[in-house]
């Protein structure tokens, strides 16, 4: 089958991907833009699980300064070796990321590292507002409403400020597709004037 060239064009300003990978996407989706993006998500997936495990010993300190000095954000971002550090890629993941914490103020970088009081203060706060409803129910809810509470506060949960169709951890595992090594949001601080 032979691939259309303007969708090959598409495909890559969408994913940076190689053009070889966006063809191979496009001819295994007969042409279908959105089936091949799907595919190369499901690829992009496939290849961070895989390199999960590998060290990631090397990176970037990355600052991010808004509104006129009064809230910024040190961030350090880790990869496995300082070439991939270097490149162009690497430093625009580190700008996006600390552009998303200054905008959306995420409390940490995974679920697990939200202190179990806070956690426990939400239940408590769900459980007394809803207590009129049957425990079954009650217990949906709650977990909705934690649910809803990660995707706000947990940084790889929150939805990537630049492409409102994806996560943080979806646009880190296309760039992880895309530079060929692991990659981890090691740690982040945010800073704002009076807070």
């Amino acid at each position: 089958m032979k691939v259309d060239a303007s969708l090959i064009k598409e495909m890559r300003e969408k994913t940076g991907l190689p053009v070889m990978d966006c063809k191979k996407a496009l001819e295994e989706a007969n042409n279908n833009l959105e089936k091949a993006l799907e595919i190369l998500k499901k690829k992009g997936v496939e290849i961070a699980l895989k390199k999960g495990e590998r060290k990631t010993s090397e990176g970037l300190i990355s600052s991010y300064i808004h509104t006129h000095g009064k809230l910024g954000v040190l961030l350090e971002v880790n990869c496995e070796t300082d070439f991939v550090a270097k490149t162009q890629d690497f430093k625009e993941l580190m700008k996006n990321i600390a552009l998303q914490i200054a905008a959306m103020a995420p409390m940490a970088i995974e679920r697990k590292e939200i202190p179990p009081e806070i956690i426990e203060e939400r239940r408590k706060w769900s459980d007394e507002e809803f207590s009129e409803k049957a425990e079954k129910t009650r217990k949906k809810i709650i977990e909705g409403k934690l649910n809803d509470f990660y995707k706000e506060k947990v940084l790889l949960e929150q939805t990537f400020i630049k492409d409102e169709n994806i996560t943080i951890r979806d646009y880190l595992t296309s760039k992880i597709a895309k530079l060929g090594e692991n990659i981890i949001i090691k740690r982040f601080v945010r800073y704002e004037l009076g807070k």
